[in-house]
């Protein structure tokens, strides 16, 4: 008996410190699982490429073909080449009214007064079908003033071709000074507008067509048939109160042959109605 009394102490002292020593270990949190929350997941849209990059190779230039008319067919031979270094071959003039001189390599037609006609024709060849080129500067030039290439010319009647130094070109049928209007003055841009002035003029004229040029472009065509065969001149006229100076170089005459083109007829037959019996 004396030894359970003995134990039982023992005992309880045993339990009071394993329950101490459980009353001193920490309690422990237990640790919460983060679940996975459901998510919806985008839908991804297909980007439009509008304009996609593809490998285009570099075009090449088109060139379309165009016909292009020809406005002086048939020219030649040279026929006539003039450096106007020989002054007997031209009319020369001086006078109150105004002058007109050859001189290093040029002919000057100088008028000083008004409302003045100045011609100076060459004295050779005569031309009926040709192409010819002049070159013309003005010095002093305004406004109505024309100046000029003369073809077909004879004492008393000649064709002029006339620029105006109000940038107009025309043509003209001459007859004892009277002028008769062919083609109505026309503005062009290759007529210098006044002076000083530089342009080249070209006359091509086969039988009754005659086609004009300036700076070699084609200006106008006409049809006339009162002159056949004439030698070829320059002029100057003034128009204003004030002196026009005009000098003309570098003459060229060529042949030219051409026939034009002309309509033929075509044979057509006419049916002969015939007459049909009823049965």
């Amino acid at each position: 008996m004396e030894s359970k009394h003995r134990l039982a102490p023992n005992i309880l002292l045993t339990l009071i410190f394993i329950s101490t020593l459980a009353a001193c270990v920490p309690t422990q949190t237990p640790l919460a699982l983060a679940l996975p929350t459901e998510t919806s997941t985008p839908i991804q849209t297909p980007t439009v490429q509008w304009f996609p990059s593809t490998s285009t190779s570099t075009p090449r230039p088109v060139i379309i073909a165009t016909t292009t008319p020809i406005y002086a067919p048939g020219i030649g031979e040279t026929i006539v080449t003039d450096d106007f270094s020989d002054s007997e071959l031209w009319n020369t003039a001086a006078s109150d009214e105004g002058s007109i001189s050859v001189s290093r390599n040029r002919i000057t037609i100088a008028v000083k007064a008004p409302q003045v006609y100045m011609v100076s024709l060459r004295s050779e060849p005569l031309l009926t079908s040709f192409y010819a080129e002049i070159s013309a500067h003005t010095a002093l030039c305004k406004g109505g003033d024309s100046y000029g290439l003369l073809f077909r010319a004879n004492n008393t009647a000649s064709y002029r071709y006339a620029l105006a130094c109000d940038g107009t070109v025309r043509l003209e049928r001459m007859s004892l000074s009277r002028a008769r209007v062919i083609q109505e003055a026309t503005p062009s841009g290759d007529v210098p507008p006044g002076s000083p002035g530089d342009v080249r003029l070209g006359v091509w004229a086969v039988g009754s067509e005659m086609r004009f040029f300036l700076n070699g472009r084609h200006q106008f065509t006409v049809s006339d048939v009162n002159l056949g065969i004439g030698s070829i001149g320059v002029f100057a006229q003034s128009a204003s109160d004030t002196a026009m100076t005009v000098t003309f170089s570098d003459l060229i005459v060529q042949s030219v042959g051409y026939v034009s083109p002309t309509p033929t007829m075509t044979p057509s037959k006419t049916p002969v109605p015939t007459s049909t019996r009823s049965p």
